[in-house]
């Protein structure tokens, strides 16, 4: 069996061998950003979305990266290509991730002349069984009293590392339902995301999504977008309160590794009938069909080996 190797400032590597020293800044400061992407059958889907979306984050950070948008293709493609091999039948993930590099002030005696962005791919097989009750059950979303990172602030359009806030209120959201996922609100109240996932509702053949400049807009969220076009449904950006997700005939977590999970309560209250809808499911089938897996029969059928 092949060893699983990663992308390292260059280099082709043992996943083992793929470290960071502790004075790097995504590690002293989190000045990093990332992406993630995912096979289905072994072919990766939404390669380019993915790897435009970290150059452009990347971009913001002022993080100059070593590597051409052509060269992270051949990368991924490189890195994908071996190590199915090293975990024959399974789906990967894929993680980009570039920092700010040599955090000279923490270096000490080990600083170089250099300040090089650190640039990092590498790859694990994806967990599929955790999210098997997600797709049976549905999710309990809470809203904690940690609130969303403001875009003035910082961002909301790129991917990054800065996720202590979110942290901390999935914490509190467990306190409430320890399978609870923490749903964040911005500073007027409204709607924005998870720490991992987009969340849309659905009310009446319309599909209702946040604001984009408050969110990260996600992959999978431009795929339920189109999809939920394609099969006749309106799609609308709008400020969304705790109230619209409560009067909901159903809510959707939309994120990469599972495309769409139903959103069943919100701080406890039954969003439509409090079970994974007829909508979520059509949305689910015309995913699969695009990928060309069954999407939800392969993660009910995952083992956790």
């Amino acid at each position: 069996m092949e060893e699983p190797i990663a992308f390292l400032n260059g280099h082709y590597v043992p996943n083992s061998q793929c470290v960071l020293p502790i004075y790097d800044a995504g590690i002293v400061i989190g000045a990093a950003v990332t992406d993630l992407l995912r096979t289905f059958a072994g072919r990766p889907y939404a390669t380019l979305e993915h790897v435009g979306r970290f150059m452009e984050s990347a971009r913001y950070a002022y993080l100059d990266l070593p590597k051409t948008e052509t060269e992270l293709l051949e990368i991924v493609n490189h890195l994908v290509t071996h190590n199915l091999k090293a975990w024959p039948g399974r789906e990967i993930a894929l993680i980009l991730y570039a920092t700010a590099g040599e955090f000279s002030v923490y270096a000490g005696s080990a600083a170089t002349a250099t300040s090089a962005t650190t640039l990092v791919a590498h790859c694990f097989p994806l967990p599929l069984w955790l999210w098997k009750e997600s797709i049976t059950d549905g999710v309990h979303v809470v809203t904690p009293a940690q609130r969303h990172i403001h875009p003035n602030i910082l961002s909301s359009k790129i991917k990054h590392r800065n996720r202590l806030h979110m942290w901390i209120g999935d914490k509190q959201a467990k306190l409430v339902d320890p399978k609870a996922v923490g749903l964040y609100l911005d500073l007027d109240g409204n709607i924005t995301e998870t720490g991992g996932a987009n969340f849309v509702t659905y009310r009446d053949g319309t599909i209702f999504c946040p604001q984009r400049n408050n969110i990260l807009w996600g992959v999978s969220l431009e795929a339920v977008r189109r999809i939920g076009l394609e099969l006749g449904l309106r799609f609308v950006e709008r400020d969304l309160q705790i109230h619209d997700v409560a009067n909901a005939d159903e809510a959707w977590l939309t994120t990469t590794p599972f495309f769409l999970a139903a959103a069943v309560k919100v701080n406890g209250i039954s969003i439509g009938t409090g079970k994974p809808g007829p909508v979520w499911r059509r949305m689910m089938d015309a995913y699969s069909s695009e990928v060309g897996v069954d999407v939800v029969r392969q993660i009910l059928d995952s083992a956790s080996n």
